[in-house]
């Protein structure tokens, strides 16, 4: 979380530095949230649904052509 502060100009590097080293230092949540109290609330990331998406389309497209090739097939085996 830290380095997206940095990335967004709310850090500079010297307190990125500083903040980083004082992470690793502590040793609960509680000291963890008191080194970023002063920091906003990261904004969530959305999921990437596209992928997703994408992958049913191409599942799909290839059932209609295996369909399409079953069928021709039984047509032309009928037709001799």
């Amino acid at each position: 979380m830290l380095e997206k502060h940095a990335a967004a100009g709310r850090l500079t590097l010297d307190e990125y530095t500083e903040r980083v080293d004082r992470a690793l230092a502590c040793r609960t949540h509680g000291d963890l949230a008191e080194v970023t109290a002063d920091l906003p609330e990261p904004e969530p990331e959305e999921p990437p649904a596209a992928a997703g998406d994408d992958n049913r389309h191409l599942l799909w497209a290839f059932l209609a052509a295996a369909l399409v090739l079953v069928l021709l097939g039984v047509v032309l085996g009928l037709a001799r």
